[in-house]
């Protein structure tokens, strides 16, 4: 399944499954068995030891899937066939199953994967130089409302679970050929990652464990937030160095309000001000995203604003240049007034980047391809082909933290 690094990528996109009865055959053989990942290496020790295995055994099926690229226990030949076969009967190395997967000719792989009660989620594998860069989902749908983003438009459906969160990684990581691993992550999916802030630091935790997971420093990682006063506060306090990337995408209340209808509730003194205790208590600078609208934020008056909002505090601007979404009443700006916002951000001494977007020609923004493949979507609605859809979605250096 991996793919060599010379390979020459082309959008082509794979459809794993073959039919309906595919899909539902493989739902109702996963569905009566156990995903290995939701349980705990405890959990697991457990497992064993009440079947009369060594406790030891736990940990060579955990190692098999998160470092070994086992997708299946047969490979697993360091475990007796009989236990193998026990597990095979009784769990499944992943929940989630690859239902669509594509690639663009700049390298990015997209993956739509089906949750075991048949919703879709989205996962972004990105390369960079020496750099592999997983954008993970943590939510089925968002409950934010922004307005120019289709992540959304239905709401948010559930969180998703630890593992899958975790699944999401192991399946674009297996991608990559043995000799490559994923080297960052950003939290820039689908949903609100702090609106289920427990299910995604247990994930990361266990990803950046060097006894239990991928061993990836904390300080390759970046959650995206709209902005939750609490929650950023909560993860302040759980003494991690994650770094954190605050949507604002309006420099005053007023035009927050309109652009991000939850900021209403939370007010944006109080999201800059949680920011700035996350900063104090973690040491790590605060970025802030800011997606460019034609002719709504991004006019001069807009970056003074921003710049005035920032001038006391040590942050990053990643301005992100809005990529169209069909029905919706957005443009992206043209490149003289991306410029000029630049230019009046640095003026002033702000710290400023422009997003690079990977993966448009595969739709890799979160949201589009879910949609795209949804079987209720409405057939008179023409598939938004190669258009981004989530503005937050996007792979910018200065957002991945440390080399």
């Amino acid at each position: 399944m991996g793919r060599g690094r010379d390979e020459q990528h082309e959008s082509a996109p794979e459809s794993v499954e073959e039919g309906p009865s595919a899909g539902l055959a493989a739902d109702a053989l996963v569905g009566s068995r156990r995903p290995v990942l939701s349980a705990t290496a405890a959990e697991w020790r457990g497992w064993m030891v009440e079947r009369g295995q060594p406790a030891y055994r736990a940990r060579q099926v955990l190692d098999w899937v998160i470092r070994r690229r086992a997708e299946s226990f047969e490979p697993m030949s360091d475990l007796p066939r009989a236990l193998r076969q026990r597990l095979d009967a009784e769990w499944t190395v992943f929940g989630t199953r690859v239902v669509y997967h594509d690639v663009a000719a700049d390298g990015t792989d997209k993956l739509v994967l089906a949750c075991r009660d048949g919703r879709r989620i989205e996962c972004v594998l990105m390369t960079e130089g020496p750099r592999r860069t997983v954008c993970l989902s943590t939510q089925v749908g968002c409950g934010m409302g922004c307005v120019f983003c289709a992540s959304g438009l239905k709401g948010v459906e559930r969180n998703l679970r630890a593992d899958e969160i975790l699944e999401q990684v192991l399946h674009l990581r297996n991608l990559l050929p043995p000799e490559e691993t994923v080297t960052h992550l950003v939290v820039m999916g689908m949903g609100e990652s702090l609106a289920n802030l427990d299910n995604l630091v247990a994930a990361l935790d266990r990803l950046c464990s060097a006894e239990e997971g991928l061993g990836m420093s904390q300080r390759r990682v970046t959650i995206s937030t709209v902005g939750l006063p609490a929650k950023i506060r909560r993860l302040a306090d759980l003494d991690r160095q994650y770094h954190l990337a605050v949507s604002l995408h309006a420099p005053t209340e007023e035009l927050r309000n309109r652009l991000v209808p939850v900021n209403e509730a939370i007010g944006l003194g109080a999201v800059l001000a949680a920011a700035d205790a996350y900063f104090q208590r973690t040491g790590r600078q605060v970025t802030y995203e800011y997606v460019l609208l034609a002719g709504i934020n991004d006019q001069p008056a807009d970056a003074q604003a921003l710049a005035r909002l920032l001038a006391t505090r040590r942050a990053h601007v990643n301005l992100i240049p809005y990529n169209p979404v069909a029905g919706l009443p957005f443009e992206r700006p043209d490149p003289e007034s991306i410029a000029r916002f630049v230019a009046i951000l640095r003026d002033r001494g702000v710290s400023v980047t422009v997003r690079k977007t990977k993966g448009r020609a595969i739709a890799a923004a979160c949201g589009q391809l879910r949609r795209r493949l949804d079987p209720d979507r409405d057939p008179t609605t023409p598939p938004e082909s190669g258009r981004a859809h989530d503005p937050h979605f996007g792979f910018q250096l200065a957002l991945s933290t440390e080399d």
